[in-house]
Parts: C-alpha cells; structure tokens; sequence
C-alpha cells in the first residue's frame, strides 16, 4: 500500500505522533489479534479516514466507572486520541461537558440518525428488580435505556465485568437482580470485555478492528475477544515454573512469597481465569504492575463465578492439572534445578519468539515504507 493511498501527514498532525511510530502501534495490535502486516496498514488507514469513525453511545448502569477511569489512563493511544480520532464519542454519561435534557435528546438524535451505524457501550450491571428501578439516567430506567439504545445499534459492547455478567452487583444474594448486558440482550450479540477494571488495550484493540472492518472480531462462548481471552493467566504467568516445581508461598511475606513462588495456596484464581494479564500487565506501565506481579493472588475478576462469588482464598479449580497438597522438601528432590531450569527455558524461549515476530514483523513494515520512500 503506497504513501498516496491515504494521507500520512495529516495523521501525523492529529496524533502528534510519528508515522513509524503510528504504523509500529498498528502493526502491534494487529499481531495481538493474530492479524498480520497488511491488517496493520488496514487499520492505519481506517484512521486515517475520519469518516470511519463510528459515533458512539456509552451508558452507565451499576458499577463504580473503574472502566472509564482505566480508560482514562490508556497511552497507546491516550483518551483523547481514542475519542477524537478512533472513534465519535457522542454520549457517555461520565465524560459529557453538557447534561440534563440537551444530551439526553443528543443522545436520541444521534441514535435515530445513524440507524445501524453506531456502536452501543454498556459498562455496568443492569438491574431487572421491580421494573429497574435501582437504576434510572435521566428519569429512565436503565433497562428501557439499553433496550432503546440497542435496538438499532450496529455492534454491542459489554465494558467491564458488570456489564459482562453482573460482577459485584450481581454476587448473591443480588437483591437488585443485577445482570450483564448479554443476560439482558438475550436476542443480540454481545461482546464481552471482562475485568475489574478490564485492561483498556482489550477494549482499544476491539474497536480498532470494529473501525477497521465494521464487525467484531471472534468471540467465544461467553462473548469474549479470543485474541484477549483464549488463554488461562496460569498457561503464561511467570510465577508458573514454581507452580510446576511445588513451590508456594503460604503466608503473606514468608519466604516463598519474598522470593516469587507461586501465589496457589494463598487463593490465586489464575488457574481458572482466562486473560492476557501476564503478557500486557496493566496499562503500559510495566514492570510487573499487575495483581500477581506485584505479589497479590489473581481473584478472577473477569471469570463469572469466580471473581465476587468465590472466597478469595479458597483453592482455584486448576484447568490443567492440580498439584498434590503436599510435596517432598526442594532439598529431597535431585534433578527439581534441572527441571525447573528447562522449564524457564522453554516459557523463556516461548515468550521470546512471539516478541521476537512482533519486532520482526515491526521491522519489515518499517523497511517496506522506507524503500517505498
């Protein structure tokens, strides 16, 4: 795809960013969602054209807004390039410079205007209880105002796990009879961006390939991205070669958990929870800023029916394979160096090859525009 095909310079100048610098983030979402070099210029050259840019009504039924306050804390890209130059943020009940009656016939008017075009976010639980009337915007419930917005929405998105099956709202006893915008939609399709708060990079990736090619990308059963969610945070934690080698940590600042050994025993849900926490951490930050990186076991808060609604320190259900409670003494077993030594190898050398692709991957696109240069 050649420079001419759309106009770079101008792309610059709204991002403030660099082309290389633009077309490595591009090329860096595509290899999350398993797309290859020539998504990446798709995707690029979907934001370059801002008449792809779909409007978009965001609603607030139950929950605290930590979505939208992750979100706010995004870098690649920031807020404001999100709402400016990926998408049309024309309602969201938090972020609004105006209220009362003019944005909610804002609202309306942008609903009825673009009729299977705009793209309907719900971020938090919607209660079912006596008509809804633990939550109402505007004097309407937040029932009737789901319902209304999803009716001619072009794609649906549940942000958060309140808005993907109830999350905290919903734990029993539920007096509000809370429940996520699937359970409530049962005649649409929902996709779901589980977590407590969700990692906003699954939420931007989402939408980048919805602007991209006006659909959502392959979910699963429970209406997850499965570029984000196909995998169990135990299959890549780096804390699992302990978990493999027996070596917990029992107690809160005992040994083990001083050194880094597995968090199991002290109630880590990583074993039964599917996301991409251990290879994106949390909001670009780094340096493992994340529950289990900075030593607190994973509660699951994107897994329904474990986060909010199993004892924080009970035992996970392991989808692999569940060690023994009890295991000989690390002394007492000759070859466990040499194991777990090939075992850090292999994760090592796993993780080093998908790294290895992205930067190749980067490094061709970044070539090919220079010799097209």
């Amino acid at each position: 795809m050649a420079d001419s095909d759309f106009d770079f310079s101008a792309l610059e100048t709204r991002l403030g960013v660099s082309r290389r610098t633009f077309l490595k983030f591009c090329t860096g979402v595509a290899a999350s969602l398993g797309l290859g070099d020539q998504a990446a210029y798709a995707m690029a050259e979907a934001v370059a054209d801002k008449k792809k840019r779909p409007p978009v009504i965001w609603l607030h039924g139950q929950e605290c807004t930590g979505p939208t306050e992750a979100l706010l804390r995004s870098e690649q890209p920031s807020l404001e390039h999100l709402i400016l130059d990926l998408i049309s943020l024309d309602y969201h009940q938090t972020l609004d410079a105006g209220a009362g009656h003019h944005v909610e016939e804002l609202k309306r008017h942008v609903m009825q205007e673009n009729k299977g075009k705009y793209l309907l976010v719900v971020e938090g639980a919607i209660p079912l209880a006596q008509d809804g009337i633990f939550c109402k915007i505007g004097g309407q419930t937040m029932v009737d105002a789901t319902r209304e917005a999803a009716e001619h929405a072009a794609a649906i998105v549940a942000y958060g796990s309140c808005a993907s099956w109830g999350g905290v709202q919903a734990a029993s006893p539920n007096p509000t009879g809370a429940v996520g915008a699937p359970q409530f939609l049962t005649d649409k399709t929902v996709v779901t961006i589980p977590g407590c708060p969700p990692n906003p990079a699954n939420f931007i990736g989402t939408v980048l390939f919805f602007v991209t090619y006006g659909k959502l990308p392959p979910i699963d059963a429970k209406g997850r991205p499965k570029w984000a969610y196909g995998r169990l945070i135990h299959e890549n934690c780096y804390r699992r070669p302990h978990f493999d080698a027996g070596r917990f940590a029992t107690e809160f600042g005992d040994e083990g958990h001083q050194k880094g050994w597995c968090l199991y025993k002290l109630g880590c849900k990583g074993p039964e929870t599917y996301n991409n926490c251990p290879s994106l951490e949390f909001n670009n930050v780094g340096g493992g800023v994340w529950p289990i990186g900075v030593g607190h076991p994973c509660f699951g808060c994107s897994e329904e029916g474990t986060g909010f609604n199993k004892a924080l320190f009970s035992l996970s259900d392991v989808k692999t394979h569940t060690p023994p409670n009890a295991f000989p003494t690390i002394d007492t077993r000759e070859e466990t160096s040499t194991a777990t030594v090939a075992t850090a190898a292999i994760a090592g050398a796993a993780v080093g090859a998908a790294l290895g692709a992205s930067a190749v991957a980067g490094g061709k696109l970044g070539k090919r525009q220079d010799e097209q240069e």
